[in-house]
């Protein structure tokens, strides 16, 4: 979302960083420990009257802050955040995995009738709702485990980005006020995203749904139903288009010179005009005006459509939408995307790295999977086995590495 992501959180879970990789894609949030803190004490006092001024009950603040306190562990976090540059293939690799849509064709049988019903309340369709579900959280599994209320509470204090944190924490004791979670339920990560789909207080208050009748807008709980129904919600009024799609692979016609970017949107004729097809050679298909996106130099070109905004306003990154728009292809049955990506900077293929973790695993120097994602890992790894074999240690992958490998 728009409003989450103006602060770098690394949210959507990767239940698969199994080389390491660095990722905006969540894993599990690590143990969080309250630690004294007089001044944030103070704070907190201070806080709960301004809180009071805005019209929180006492006993709604009473209750939210009974076992709160300081965490420094959400201050390392916050402080430690690294933008990391990944590739297209590098992120698709993750975000659109074997596992990944392999589960969530399993959650969208399990779950069918639930998500046909959000479906044709709020006109998303349901493999899509299924992907944010899938990105996020990796379908549940990796929901947070930190307290709300304390991680709010610590962010705004620490003051850094104090207004907008305040300003979430004050959106949470709403939540509470609401009867919505009890504040012991009231878990998140580390920054404050919350339930299946990672909602911070702000949004919840504005788009979540009780899409169960129970009276509780409940995003938390194991039933995603109200969580799956209040990304539709989201979707739906940030202007998603009922039964179109977000965009589609296209195929570029030699010496293709543009335009290109979000930018250049045009008439399925005029892209017709100018060469372009599907993926696989078919004529386009007219779903309005298209705008062609080519993310990474010599990979895979896309045709987006309006949805693919709708996407962005959840999160405003390209490679992000793309992610989702992919993992809902691959969820509705479709295949891996057609065009291949170039060799990385050390000249080696996807497959070249599957089969280096591969090797690497075999000999002993285990890379904790063969996604072809590098990561922290599989270059301690890659260290470890040169260190072993007398080799320079660089930590590095290469095809001279891989060649050793192969004997």
């Amino acid at each position: 979302m728009v409003t989450r992501r103006n602060v770098t959180l690394g949210l959507g879970a990767l239940a698969l960083a199994a080389c390491g990789a660095p990722s905006p894609l969540r894993g599990p949030e690590p143990a969080m420990r309250v630690v004294p803190n007089p001044a944030f004490d103070a704070w907190v006092a201070g806080f709960r009257a301004r809180a009071a001024g805005r019209g929180i009950p006492e006993a709604t603040l009473t209750a939210a802050f009974r076992g709160a306190g300081y965490l420094p562990g959400v201050i390392e976090r916050d402080r430690n955040q690294t933008e990391f540059t990944r590739s297209l293939e590098d992120y698709l690799s993750i975000a659109a995995s074997d596992e990944r849509v392999a589960l969530g064709r399993q959650m969208l049988s399990r779950h069918a009738g639930v998500l046909s019903q959000i479906e044709a309340r709020f006109g998303v369709q349901l493999h899509v709702i299924a992907a944010f579900w899938g990105l996020e959280s990796f379908y549940g599994t990796r929901r947070g485990e930190v307290p709300v209320i304390s991680a709010l509470s610590t962010l705004a204090y620490d003051g850094r980005r104090g207004a907008f944190f305040e300003s979430q924490l004050l959106a949470a004791l709403r939540i509470l006020q609401n009867g919505d979670v009890s504040p012991a339920a009231m878990t998140g990560s580390w920054a404050g995203a919350m339930g299946h789909t990672q909602f911070i207080p702000t949004s919840f208050l504005e788009y979540a749904v009780d899409f169960g009748g129970d009276g509780r807008r409940d995003i938390w709980a194991d039933d995603p139903a109200d969580a799956l129904a209040s990304t539709a919600n989201y979707l739906a009024r940030s202007g998603w288009q009922r039964g179109r799609p977000w965009g589609l692979e296209v195929r570029l016609p030699e010496g293709f010179a543009g335009p290109v970017g979000r930018g250049s949107a045009q008439s399925v004729a005029a892209w017709t005009a100018a060469g372009l097809r599907e993926a696989d050679g078919a004529a386009l298909p007219d779903h309005g005006l298209g705008a062609v996106l080519v993310p990474q130099r010599g990979g895979p070109a896309f045709l987006v459509y309006r949805n693919f905004s709708a996407i962005l306003r959840y999160n405003n990154a390209e490679t992000y939408a793309i992610g989702i728009g992919h993992l809902s292809d691959r969820l509705a049955g479709g295949g891996p995307l057609r065009a291949g990506f170039p060799p990385d900077a050390a000249g080696m293929t996807k497959a070249d790295r599957q089969e280096l973790q591969r090797r690497l695993t075999a000999a002993g120097f285990d890379t904790e999977g063969a996604d072809g994602v590098i990561g922290d890992k599989t270059r301690a790894a890659v260290a470890a086995y040169e260190r072993a074999k007398g080799l320079p240690v660089t930590g590095e992958p290469s095809l001279v590495l891989l060649r050793h490998l192969r004997g």
